[in-house]
């Protein structure tokens, strides 16, 4: 596997506050990471480096073999990368407006943007949605709209904050199939959870901080195992 991103010696304050600090991180193509941790622990600081909206202090990232300057426009390489929040803003409109809006931003339109939205509500069990209005969505079904949104654009890098934290059993099922099943099909995946559970159902590799570094538990086994199992096949 390639490495899509590596941070080196990079470190995050604010303010006197040590946010991160990390020697090397490396995320590789075609893998999902579970980024587990106590709330403070650097999750949120840690997927916003990852997704190129926050400049670390010191250190250097690279994206896809090519480093980052922050001096520039990073659109770009920003568009190769998606962050999904525990809960997300949906626009005024339909669902189908919705998952359009990343495409419209890259020039997609017409035909070639109505069938990625139909392929992208599909994937998350959500056929026939586009005309419905965003008031009218379940905490889930919005979650499940804006993971549509999400992968319609196909982003090399997936990075989610607690995406299943506050939807309904059925979304957080939906949901976890289409995490797992990502890797295989070209996108790479940094989730964070609170579930001690998650890891169990979910083909991935721990990455546990604490106090803003990567913990390192003795013998150098994870404290917050993942299951490893086959990848499901996933259609986009």
């Amino acid at each position: 596997m390639q490495n899509l991103v590596e941070l080196r010696a990079i470190a995050k304050r604010y303010g006197n506050t040590l946010a991160l600090e990390l020697s090397r991180l490396v995320i590789r193509e075609g893998e999902l990471y579970l980024l587990t941790g106590p709330n403070g622990s650097g999750k949120s600081t840690l997927l916003n480096i990852l997704g190129l909206l926050l400049r670390p202090d010191r250190g250097e990232v690279f994206f896809a073999g090519e480093q980052v300057k922050w001096q520039g426009p990073l659109t770009r390489l920003r568009r190769q990368v998606t962050l999904l929040h525990q809960s997300p803003y949906l626009f005024r409109g339909s669902v189908a407006d919705n998952v359009a809006y990343g495409l419209s931003l890259r020039g997609i339109t017409g035909t070639s943007a109505q069938q990625k939205v139909a392929e992208a509500l599909a994937t998350v069990g959500l056929d026939g949605f586009q005309r419905r209005k965003n008031t009218e969505l379940s905490g889930g079904e919005a979650q499940r709209v804006a993971m549509a949104r999400a992968l319609a654009v196909r982003p090399k890098l997936l990075l989610l904050d607690e995406p299943l934290a506050n939807v309904d059993k059925e979304s957080a099922r939906v949901l976890e199939e289409v995490i797992a099943a990502l890797p295989s099909n070209g996108t790479t995946v940094v989730m964070s959870s609170h579930d001690p559970d998650q890891g169990e159902r979910l083909p991935c590799t721990p990455i546990r901080l604490q106090g803003g570094r990567i913990e390192s538990p003795p013998g150098g086994e994870a404290t917050f195992l993942c299951h490893q199992m086959p990848r499901p096949a996933l259609q986009l």
